[in-house]
């Protein structure tokens, strides 16, 4: 479950600037290491940021803080399913 995936080129920002993509998407709780799994405090999923070369960057409870934490480090996030 822990394989590096190549999501694809990194974009740009409206101003033409070079800004890298990271992608968000939900994880069940099941799919991650047991020491994930006791700090979830009852969480059935998180929310996963990955660059574009497939590492998992962080992992956050709600979907919208995944989008802020990635626009804090001037990341541009793309939600995948």
């Amino acid at each position: 479950m822990n394989e590096r995936f190549d999501f694809g080129p990194d974009g740009h920002d409206d101003d033409g600037a070079e800004r890298s993509i990271v992608y968000v998407r939900a994880v069940a709780i099941q799919d991650l290491p047991r020491e994930v799994q006791d700090e979830a405090d009852g969480a059935t999923e998180l929310y996963a940021l990955h660059s574009a070369q497939g590492e998992r960057l962080a992992l956050v409870r709600e979907r919208a803080a995944a989008f802020v934490l990635a626009r804090q480090n001037d990341l541009a996030p793309v939600s995948v399913h």
